[in-house]
């Protein structure tokens, strides 16, 4: 991948990977969190709630696209980030995270690129979609 000086629209970002998921993973994520919802530790919790079992933080994964574009760009550089979560992570899964630029423009003397994200898990759901906004330093 080119840095971001010179990156240009259709310019991929390398793809970052984590997991597989796994209950550790969850406790010691709701631990740093300090998000203990039950859904993501819980086995009966997660059954009573009609699901097969717990699932991964969706913040989890938000904090990996948030990895894949400041180890990119910086974090310094990191001006947004948004995300959408469409779909849980189960443990067991691994997810990869992508990023696209999709727009090169000039605010205030600097040079922006705007990066489409996504979050994928190994059966090719997407589970989070997003963009981050960064300078081109």
């Amino acid at each position: 991948m080119t840095h971001p000086s010179t990156a240009q629209v259709g310019d991929r970002l390398h793809e970052h990977r984590f997991g597989p998921i796994t209950r550790t993973t969850l406790a010691l994520y709701a631990g740093a969190s300090q998000d203990h919802n039950p859904i993501h530790v819980d086995t009966d919790f997660a059954a009573k709630a009609g699901l097969d079992d717990v699932f991964a933080h969706g913040m989890l994964s938000m904090a990996q696209l948030g990895r894949l574009v400041s180890d990119w760009a910086g974090q310094d550089n990191l001006c947004n980030l948004s995300t959408r979560f469409t779909a849980i992570t189960p443990v067991g899964a691994t997810v990869t995270c992508t990023g696209e630029v999709i727009e090169r423009s000039r605010r205030d003397r600097e040079t922006m690129l705007k990066i489409d994200l996504k979050a994928t898990i190994d059966d090719g759901t997407v589970t989070l979609t997003g963009s981050a906004l960064v300078r081109a330093a």
